[in-house]
């Protein structure tokens, strides 16, 4: 296969890989730690109204979620890459990363869940992801 297509193929890929494990684990936060009565969280104006609602322990799935997609889709991008595999992992990041501002930005969190979700769960789990990559494909 011609490295472009490799190479846009782990861009594809990751952002297929890292969004679907993003949802998986929104959509089954719920069953674990219940979101505050009436509380739909898979609707965005749901969660504008009754954010003040929210406490600690309903932030921990959405940082697991937005950590754990950026780095399966780091890897996988990682991974399927034919060339500069560790810039395409924090390009997947960076594309996260992204996406997490514009959600800091749309959804009233508190402060200092946007602050630890930006600088926690975007590019330092792109570069992890990267690594786990690199050291398997060097084995």
């Amino acid at each position: 296969m011609h490295p472009i297509i490799r190479n846009i193929l782990a861009v594809i890929a990751g952002l297929v890989i890292g969004s679907a494990v993003n949802m998986g684990i929104i959509m089954i936060s719920g069953s674990i730690i219940p979101p505050p009565p009436g509380v739909d969280v898979t609707n965005m104006e749901s969660l504008k109204t009754s954010m003040h609602l929210f406490q600690a322990k309903h932030f921990l799935f959405p940082f697991f979620a937005h950590a754990l997609g950026t780095l399966a889709g780091a890897f996988v991008a990682a991974l399927i890459a034919a060339s500069h595999k560790m810039k395409f992992a924090l390009g997947i990041g960076a594309f996260f990363l992204i996406g997490g501002i514009t959600n800091v930005f749309l959804l009233p969190s508190p402060l200092w869940f946007a602050v630890v979700d930006i600088v926690g769960a975007y590019l330092p789990m792109g570069w992890l992801g990267g690594k786990i990559a690199l050291r398997g494909v060097r084995k």
